[in-house]
């Protein structure tokens, strides 16, 4: 990298080559990060409609193929959903308000995008390496709630500001609760880095994970990032026998497909924020050989997918719940959970340090 840059500030200069090689770099790294994301968005949907079919004993997507190669079929699925999306015609209401009609689906997913941009994927590979890490990340992400009100009301519809009403006050509501749970992280690790929380979690086996002194919250945070992403059995937005499809009902073609990979988009989001959070990030399970020869990029991605599993058997498994039960465990269960851990947590840092270092307090600290 070091001879990289001297290459640019031989040909353009010193300062402008120095400038132009951190653009460059930071520009490849986006690609990297983005285009990854996007494939992962894609075949996540194969995945759901794989899985969800085995749970069904069906067979699931198995035409589309590669080349007609036989053991790939299937695997071409989601490449022809996208040329499908992309060939659609996107029909714009007479009444819609044609500029945030547009906007909407661009405001949805555009979060979904750029909350990566402070992840850390191991100790030395992340874009933007700040200290508000999670302060930028929940900013970022309580920005998708405009796209779902925008969008329910640039339409001009009734159905589709009631779905829009629905689903801005379930996100609204649970995002409360999973800001009241970071709290408990950020008081266990003393940062807002996230690199700093997932170095915190250090200590040779898993026993130091945030996972085992919060796990309340760590089932909190999960449920309510279920919940935000409006995945089955919250996904009340969607409620097709109640508010034909919700904010997005008169959305057509690809401006539907952005709001489609928003949801996946964020749903990934949502897993690898809870194993950096809970589950040690990059960290392996026991800190001994052979799992510590495994690069940590690799136990991250093993557990944002044990994590994605979880999205897709809840939608396999459990029907949707009415608003009104949506609304009382939001605010009468997850807040007042959050609330009491929050107090237990600080009175536990207000003890001596000797009693904390006791066991098993001194896994917590």
């Amino acid at each position: 990298m070091e001879s990289l840059r001297q290459l640019f500030e031989q040909i353009f200069g010193t300062e402008w080559g120095s400038m132009l090689f951190i653009l460059s770099t930071n520009v490849t790294f986006i690609f990297a990060i983005v285009v990854p994301l996007l494939l992962g968005v894609a075949y996540l949907t194969f995945a759901e409609r794989k899985i969800i079919a085995y749970m069904q004993i069906r067979v699931g997507p198995n035409r589309v193929t590669f080349f007609g190669i036989p053991w790939l079929r299937g695997w071409g699925q989601p490449i022809a959903d996208a040329v499908k999306a992309l060939m659609k015609e996107i029909v714009i209401p007479t009444g819609a308000n044609k500029f945030l009609f547009i906007l909407a689906p661009i405001l949805t997913i555009m979060p979904a995008l750029a909350a990566w941009a402070v992840v850390p994927f191991s100790a030395e590979l992340v874009l933007a390496d700040i200290n508000a890490g999670l302060l930028y990340i929940l900013a970022m992400t309580s920005m998708g709630v405009y796209g779902v009100i925008i969008a329910g009301w640039a339409s001009n519809s009734k159905y589709a500001f009631l779905g829009a009403m629905r689903s801005a006050a379930q996100v609204v509501s649970y995002e409360l609760a999973m800001g009241f749970a970071l709290v408990c992280v950020l008081m266990m690790s003393q940062s807002l880095n996230l690199g700093d929380i997932v170095k915190g979690q250090q200590g040779g086996n898993m026993l130091h994970w945030y996972l085992i002194p919060l796990f309340p919250m760590f089932l909190v945070y999960f449920i309510s990032g279920v919940a935000e992403t409006n995945r089955a059995p919250f996904d009340v937005a969607e409620g097709e026998s109640e508010i034909v499809a919700g904010f997005h009902v008169d959305y057509s073609g690809m401006a539907f497909t952005v709001f489609f990979l928003a949801e996946y988009a964020n749903m990934i989001l949502v897993a690898t924020l809870t194993a950096l959070l809970f589950l040690g990030g990059w960290l392996p399970p026991i800190d001994i050989a052979p799992l510590n020869m495994i690069p940590g990029f690799i136990w991250l991605l093993l557990k944002i997918a044990f994590l994605l599993f979880f999205f897709l058997w809840f939608r396999a498994t459990f029907p949707r719940y009415r608003y009104d039960q949506i609304m009382r465990l939001g605010w009468k269960v997850f807040i007042p959970i959050t609330i009491v851990w929050i107090v237990v947590l600080g009175a536990i840092m207000q003890l001596p340090e000797s009693i904390r270092n006791s066991f098993p307090l001194n896994l917590w600290f």
